[in-house]
């Protein structure tokens, strides 16, 4: 793992451990990448709880409980699925916070309305409300990816350093 993304899990690890908080991971484009990334820490099995990779629709329903209506209606790559996926995550699991992220990583897929680089990401937390964004990210299919895992990553930490959610 590069130094960035390894910085960033012991961050992760330090932030979940002073809350005493699990995560867990809900991922379609990153197909895994941010629970490696975190387990790749020593240590981590003490906050990172557990990773769905749902990259199938039928995944994203049978693992984490995503609404067909929603996936018809507004698509794999949007905000309204990567907010169920994060939320089934988190139902789904001992965890006290959970990311999701599904996106349009290349170099083929995109769209007029969901271009190469589009990622949604979600993060679902216990007495909270879930936490949405879309990023047009550039470069080739591993940069799109690996800059996805890094924005999950310093929000997680952003997230539980927050003073107002103690």
């Amino acid at each position: 793992m590069d130094t960035e993304l390894s910085a960033l899990s012991a961050a992760v690890g330090t932030a979940l451990q002073a809350r005493g908080w699990m995560l867990a991971t809900a991922e379609s484009c990153t197909g895994g990448w941010i629970a490696e990334a975190v387990t790749a820490t020593s240590g981590s099995s003490t906050w990172f709880d557990r990773g769905f990779v749902t990259y199938a629709n039928a995944a994203k329903t049978d693992m984490l409980g995503v609404s067909p209506t929603t996936l018809t209606t507004h698509g794999a790559v949007s905000e309204a699925t990567v907010i169920e996926m994060a939320e089934g995550a988190l139902e789904r699991s001992a965890a006290q916070l959970a990311v999701a992220v599904s996106g349009v990583a290349g170099p083929g897929g995109g769209t007029a309305a969901k271009p190469v680089g589009m990622v949604c990401l979600a993060w679902a937390q216990r007495g909270q409300a879930t936490q949405v964004r879309t990023l047009q990210l550039p470069g080739d299919r591993t940069a799109v990816r690996r800059q996805t895992v890094i924005h999950a990553l310093r929000t997680i930490v952003a997230l539980a350093t927050r003073v107002d959610h103690a």
